[in-house]
């Protein structure tokens, strides 16, 4: 299991050039790498962080993912469709 989880992962993660256009390779990898965090964990490694930082960074990250979701919760909530009442207390 854990080694079809890799291989997943490096499939992935691997970029094919169509048409020697590397340009638009290398834009498509940036961005893979950006959305999965990689370039953060590297600024972030490259010097050393104290444990009280890595405590406060890590708590901020996952207030922030909890706020996020709530929030993204909310909105869907507000933008569902089919109710009986689109805009209840509007009249």
């Amino acid at each position: 299991m854990g080694i079809a989880r890799h291989v997943h992962q490096f499939a992935s993660r691997t970029i094919f050039v169509q048409n020697n256009d590397v340009e638009k390779a290398c834009r498509v990898l940036n961005r893979i790498l950006s959305n999965e965090d990689i370039f953060g964990q590297f600024r972030r490694t490259r010097y050393y962080e104290k444990p009280t930082y890595v405590r406060r960074r890590v708590n901020f990250e996952t207030c922030k993912s909890i706020y996020n979701e709530d929030m993204s919760r909310k909105i869907k909530f507000l933008l569902r469709k089919n109710r009986v009442d689109p805009f209840p207390g509007a009249s």
